[in-house]
């Protein structure tokens, strides 16, 4: 019997991404959809919660600031390179988000706060018009 020797070549990059409605109903959805999406790439835990959180921020902030009636948002996660990147796109490149310094009464107007402290990194892209992306970036631990 002749035996084959067959060589998988597994992709060291994984990818996900999900057009989701500018609602708290799709910000909530992205924030379960990533989650189950870690869980299924064994994303670990310190990631996995950091990144929940990042996801939450951006997906709400795209909800709330980046609504366009009739457009959706995208949300994407990439793992590649030991790197865990989370992209949110909108279609409202007009509004930059940026850290403002918040009264401490203030019920919002954290979620960037957030977003800086837990992400190793985070920016803003433009376009393709009239789309903004803004996204952030984890460090996987060494395996």
């Amino acid at each position: 019997m002749n035996q084959q020797n067959v060589t998988q070549v597994q992709s060291r990059t994984r990818h996900f991404d999900a057009l989701l409605s500018p609602t708290p109903r799709g910000a909530r959805l992205a924030r379960l959809l990533a989650v189950a999406w870690m869980r299924d790439h064994e994303v670990p835990y310190g990631v996995t919660e950091a990144a929940t959180h990042v996801v939450a921020e951006l997906a709400a902030n795209a909800a709330t600031h980046g609504r366009v009636a009739g457009r959706s948002f995208r949300l994407e996660l990439l793992s590649r390179g030991g790197v865990l990147r989370i992209e949110v796109t909108d279609t409202r490149a007009e509004d930059l988000p940026c850290v403002q310094p918040t009264p401490p009464e203030s019920e919002s107007g954290r979620g960037l706060v957030l977003v800086e402290a837990l992400a190793d990194r985070w920016g803003v892209g433009l376009g393709p018009a009239p789309r903004k992306t803004v996204w952030a970036e984890i460090d996987l631990p060494a395996s």
